[in-house]
């Protein structure tokens, strides 16, 4: 695929980007400036790498902010974004070289698995490939990470998407009753909080764990390997969905969560209601709390993990957001250039 030819394929939020330089970039959102796609890089030529790629050994990074670094010498890769609110990193458009996309990616995977159905999690994922196809469901996934560019390995999880309101619903009956993936129990729970308490730190066992189970997670029945399914908006609704940020400063504070309806797809926007400022950056933090209305994140992490009526600690970039119809203040849990994780942890012990 040229370069012109990716700048009018359907490029989706976790589509994957290869660029001229070998670097494979997650992209991150569907709003982006015209000059770059915004995105981390996932995949990069490095020879203590343990993935292979066009006959060369490839690294995994797993960490946004850890782009920066790996980018040093292509300037060129960092971007702002009015929609974030802050310098990003991104490939530029002219430097695309070939779109993976996850939707199409697995459709091919269902008709040629190739080496992917030679192994335990590769057979495990054709299997519900074609579970999602019997049921006329297939469109509404697709598959990221390893399997999405063709680097997986026997350790490899299986990351899915879900598109819109009819993919949610889908996930849901895949992962509660189709058989083919079981929840995490007993001693398992505690390898999915090790699993997710390196990116979170400072996050609790219970609740941490109560944020996780409302996820779509689990191990699949076959080979036991990890799988997820990370919601995204639909393909018409996504790129109007991009409310436009100006950092302020960093926040801490307690907040019920008032509605939750547009939290349960990425980018997840809940709607808050500030209990207690516990600490800013900001002089006068308190006049900002009455006004402190959303709660945003573009990273899985924090998609379908809280509910209206929770109350959450939660550590994070002070933003204004607005678009055409909102205008207040919010939480972002992102951390696109910080090296610490931003927190939004189920507070069991809030008092107020």
């Amino acid at each position: 695929m040229t370069s012109h030819e990716a700048e009018k394929a359907p490029i989706r939020d976790r589509d994957h980007l290869l660029d001229k330089d070998g670097m494979v970039f997650k992209v991150i959102g569907d709003t982006h400036p015209n000059s770059h796609y915004l995105g981390y890089v996932k995949y990069y030529p490095d020879t203590r790498g343990d993935r292979k790629l066009f006959g060369r050994s490839y690294r995994q990074n797993s960490v946004v902010s850890k782009s920066f670094g790996i980018l040093a010498d292509r300037p060129e890769c960092y971007v702002y974004s009015d929609t974030l609110g802050c310098v990003i990193t991104g490939v530029p458009r002219a430097e695309v070289v070939h779109h993976y996309s996850a939707r199409e990616t697995l459709r091919r995977l269902l008709i040629e698995p190739g080496e992917t159905g030679t192994h335990n999690v590769g057979k495990d994922l054709i299997t519900i490939a074609e579970r999602l196809d019997v049921r006329g469901e297939l469109e509404l996934f697709g598959v990221t990470g390893s399997f999405l560019v063709g680097c997986e390995n026997e350790r490899s999880d299986i990351d899915l998407v879900c598109y819109g309101e009819k993919g949610y619903l889908a996930a849901h009956t895949m992962f509660s009753t189709s058989g083919l993936i079981r929840p995490y129990t007993g001693e398992d729970r505690t390898r999915l909080y090790l699993r997710r308490a390196k990116y979170m730190e400072g996050s609790g066992f219970d609740t941490l764990l109560k944020q996780e189970e409302r996820k779509f997670q689990g191990l699949t029945s076959g080979s036991g390997a990890h799988i997820n399914c990370e919601p995204l908006r639909d393909d018409v609704s996504a790129p109007s969905k991009g409310l436009r940020a100006k950092e302020i400063g960093e926040i801490t504070l307690l907040a019920t969560i008032t509605d939750h309806s547009e939290g349960v797809s990425t980018p997840a926007l809940y709607e808050i209601s500030v209990e207690r400022v516990l600490n800013a950056t900001v002089d006068d933090p308190h006049s900002f709390a009455d006004r402190v209305l959303y709660l945003r994140s573009y990273l899985g992490a924090y998609t379908g993990a809280f509910r209206s009526g929770d109350v959450v600690y939660v550590t994070g970039k002070l933003v204004h957001l607005h678009d055409d119809e909102r205008n207040a203040f919010g939480v972002e849990l992102t951390p696109w250039s910080v090296s610490r994780s931003y927190i939004a942890d189920l507070s069991t012990h809030a008092t107020f």
